[in-house]
């Protein structure tokens, strides 16, 4: 196999320059610069993302999605901003890709991590709690977000756990880890905005969301065992809350049924007295006319609702002396009147018996 001596080559390379001419290594310098510029003319803005063009390091221009032509490298140069895409801050625990079946990963705060350090912190009653949440945002501006500050994404970092802590610092520990983590929510996507504007980020948050809230370790079971008793006590009232809409109802129908049945009773009554009333009046009028007869029909009518009734009728004649005999009533016949026995009163001669 043949050697080369490197100092050969290079001495094979220059006489073979040399015998190219002047004119032709001009042509080949402009060939490569023309290369050069085609090449570093023409970029690609993807569909999400915005192109900020610098002209020698000042901002010229945006530019949308598609193909553009900008001046080479070294006179113009692009940066992209993906400013259609909602980007993710996560805070206490890190989100990574795995790479294999199983997919992204979630890595929490514990003692031997950095994220501890971020989560950890007090409330306003002086109890430690582990805070992991998120911040979403949007770049609204990408001018604003590439010059005015010059880190953005740590600006944002660092705003959320100072605003987080505030709020949190500013709250009893059992309302961060119950009821109140909406509003914690709400209030430090409130306040941090307020300063992201204020510092010129070009930054739209669009929410923040706390994803886990929990006690230290050493006091979990206690703080268990409180969550457990406010839910009995809510499922109690739940409970409760249930009957009474049941049987509230209920017993209103049965109230509403009794006032009615009530007031149909009054009426029947009012009526049935007014009626016997007018009874009585029309009797009173009669018996003013007539009083012997009236006595006398009444007297009949009261025997021919009672008789029909009666087992047995006995006789009680004043002018008797002797024991009179019992009537039977089931022929419907009057017994002959035995020896002893005097005449019948007159108010039931000639009376036909049932």
């Amino acid at each position: 196999m043949p050697t080369y001596d490197p100092e050969d080559v290079v001495a094979a390379l220059r006489k073979r320059a040399a015998g190219l001419g002047g004119r032709s290594i001009r042509m080949i310098a402009a060939g490569v610069l023309l290369l050069f510029f085609f090449a570093t003319s023409w970029f690609t803005v993807q569909p999400e993302e915005t192109g900020i063009v610098q002209r020698f390091g000042a901002v010229d221009r945006t530019v949308g999605p598609g193909l553009h032509f900008k001046f080479p490298s070294g006179i113009e140069k692009v940066r992209m901003v993906p400013t259609a895409r909602v980007l993710k801050e996560e805070f206490g625990f890190v989100t990574t890709d795995a790479g294999g079946p199983g997919g992204a990963r979630t890595q929490y705060a514990a003692n031997n991590n950095p994220y501890k350090e971020v989560s950890l912190m007090l409330s306003g009653d002086l109890n430690v709690i582990d805070v992991q949440w998120i911040v979403q945002y949007r770049i609204e501006d990408p001018t604003s977000y590439l010059f005015e500050v010059r880190e953005s994404r740590q600006t944002i970092r660092d705003t959320a756990e100072a605003v987080m802590r505030r709020v949190v610092g500013n709250r009893l520990g059992s309302d961060v880890l119950t009821v109140g983590r909406v509003g914690i929510s709400l209030k430090v996507k409130e306040e941090m905005q307020k300063i992201l504007t204020a510092y010129g980020t070009g930054v739209q948050l669009v929410t923040v969301e706390l994803q886990d809230v929990t006690p230290p370790d050493s006091v979990k079971p206690a703080f268990n065992e409180v969550n457990e008793a406010r839910q009995d006590k809510e499922r109690t009232i739940n409970q409760a809350q249930e009957q009474a809409n049941r049987e509230i109802p209920k017993a209103r129908g049965e109230a509403v049924q009794t006032v009615t049945e009530a007031e149909g009773y009054a009426v029947e009554r009012v009526n049935r007295a007014e009626g016997e009333a007018t009874r009585f009046k029309a009797i009173l009028a009669d018996y003013k006319k007539s009083p012997e007869v009236t006595r006398s029909r009444l007297y009949l009518e009261a025997m021919g609702s009672i008789l029909p009734d009666a087992k047995a009728v006995y006789i009680v004649d004043s002018e008797q002396r002797a024991m009179l005999p019992l009537i039977s009533m089931d022929g419907g016949q009057l017994p002959v009147p035995t020896s002893g026995a005097s005449r019948l009163p007159e108010a039931i001669k000639g009376a036909k018996l049932p």
